[in-house]
């Protein structure tokens, strides 16, 4: 059995990314930004007022002073008047700052008497304006390639002057369940049937990571009705396949894709659960073979799709799986030969403590209600020693 971390890497070197597209701005959100974006002008592009007042020289911004009115200038009718000494011009919020003044004194702190404004207060240069560029300037990196976009980021490319955005394509990963047992949710189903949660969970995960996962059609137990599904890898970045992959008689995924060219790389994983993971390469499209258990498939996918979906984004991907410190939150037993995803809850700690990760008494990779209740997964090694509660510990949290 394959470690986990060699396995990990050996499907990472696999993988690159799929390239790029454009979207629309309106589109973007969600998305993998495939270069770094560029500001194609500077926020705000001309200095301009951040409260309503009147703008003014500093010299003459002393308590008592009075100024003669030149006009208004509202925001987006910038005025042609300098401003010159003994003189202001009233002004709104987001007005241009006129040329020579180079303060603006809110309105409430000025009394208007027809052509002329008395200060009520003194001020000083720079005062409630928003100087050109002080946001950022045309030319500077807004963020990053491999940056998922969010709301805000659509807003700051907006601002930019961006209608159009270049994002990674979306990887095409068709995710394939095997098994005459299989059933969809809802249909007529005998006692011996499994219904087919672990694609929907599988494909649910993709999609909700960036890719477009495409839920095919249950493929039974022979060849022939596996290979027409295995005929659609070539439209693939990556295909998964979910059951068949172990050694029973009714097993036949492997050797169906072994018949269709499959280059295997490695089958069997010393983790629980998971063991039974495959990897190889179909033509030009990768595959991964995922135990049939919906936990374990799922565990799987976070451990080994998820940084490689990364991959095909674009995204950095680091060495070693992304986890996190805890502490036990219950005496465990020692471990065996694999390594230990184990589903437990996390009980946060006031004062900066970390938080308690609880292992539930059943692990049953058959489990989806336990599953659903677990924030994380605590990750122990190969032959781990048995722990006391409170020991220091690593998770993986779940999404």
């Amino acid at each position: 059995m394959l470690d986990v971390a060699v396995a990990r890497a050996r499907i990472l070197e696999k993988f690159s990314a799929c390239g790029l597209e454009t979207v629309s701005l309106a589109a973007g959100c969600g998305r993998v930004l495939a270069a770094p974006l560029i500001a194609r002008l500077s926020n705000p592009p001309v200095s301009v007022s951040s409260m309503d007042g009147y703008a003014l020289k500093a010299e003459d911004a002393q308590e008592g002073a009075t100024l003669r009115i030149l006009g208004e200038a509202p925001a987006g009718h910038p005025s042609s008047l300098t401003v010159e000494k003994g003189t202001c011009l009233r002004l709104f919020t987001g007005s241009q700052i006129p040329t020579g003044a180079d303060m603006v004194m809110i309105q409430e702190n000025v009394q208007r008497d027809g052509e002329y404004a008395t200060l009520l207060s003194s001020g000083r240069a720079g005062q409630f304006i928003r100087k050109e560029g002080q946001d950022f300037r045309k030319g500077d990196i807004l963020a990053p390639a491999g940056k998922t976009i969010g709301p805000r980021d659509i807003g700051l490319a907006a601002a930019g002057g961006h209608i159009w955005l270049p994002v990674s394509r979306r990887p095409r990963i068709g995710v394939l369940a095997t098994g005459d047992e299989i059933v969809l949710p809802g249909d007529p189903a005998s006692a011996d049937s499994i219904v087919n949660s672990g694609a929907f969970m599988i494909t649910a995960l993709l999609n909700s990571l960036g890719a477009e996962a495409i839920l095919l059609p249950v493929a039974r137990d022979n060849a022939a009705s596996l290979s027409a599904s295995i005929g659609q890898a070539h439209t693939l970045d990556l295909l998964v396949t979910i059951g068949g992959a172990s050694v029973g008689t009714y097993d036949v995924v492997r050797s169906t894709l072994e018949a269709h060219g499959l280059d295997l790389n490695f089958w069997k994983i010393a983790m629980r659960p998971g063991k039974p993971l495959m990897f190889g390469q179909l033509g030009r499209t990768p595959v991964i073979g995922l135990p049939g258990n919906p936990v374990a498939a799922l565990v799987c996918s976070l451990v080994f799709i998820a940084p490689a979906l990364k991959k095909l984004l674009g995204q950095p991907v680091p060495e070693e799986m992304e986890t996190e410190a805890a502490l036990l939150g219950a005496e465990i037993g020692q471990n065996d030969q694999r390594q230990d995803f184990v589903r437990c809850r996390l009980t946060p700690q006031g004062d900066g403590q970390l938080p308690l990760a609880t292992p539930f008494s059943s692990q049953d990779s058959a489990q989806l209600n336990i599953f659903a209740q677990s924030q994380a997964l605590l990750i122990r090694a190969p032959f781990a020693a048995a722990e006391k509660a409170g020991a220091p510990c690593r998770i993986l949290r779940l999404p």
